[in-house]
């Protein structure tokens, strides 16, 4: 086997290894663009949500507590009215 052989397959190997790592490249480029743009809609959805007189901040506390499980969320809900009645900051 000649060195040009040898080489042929070493350099097949490095081109695909380019070609690979450029499909990966653009693929992350193509979803952070998909990315920005879903980031853009929802900034205009809550935009739209404060025009019709919703609390943005409540309504991103509603979105957090929607994610959660029940069990996560009443867990959650436990520790911070402990938090808060440690500090006197629930009625009686």
């Amino acid at each position: 086997m000649s060195a040009v052989e040898k080489e042929q397959p070493e350099a097949a190997k490095t081109r695909f290894a380019k070609d690979q790592l450029k499909a990966f490249v653009e693929r992350i480029e193509r979803l952070e663009e998909e990315k920005k743009t879903i980031s853009d809609d929802i900034r205009d959805v809550y935009a739209e949500s404060k025009g019709n007189g919703f609390d943005v901040k409540a309504l991103r506390a509603v979105i957090r507590l929607r994610k959660q499980d029940a069990q996560e969320r009443k867990e959650h809900e436990l520790i911070l009215d402990t938090y808060l009645n440690a500090l006197g900051m629930l009625a009686a």
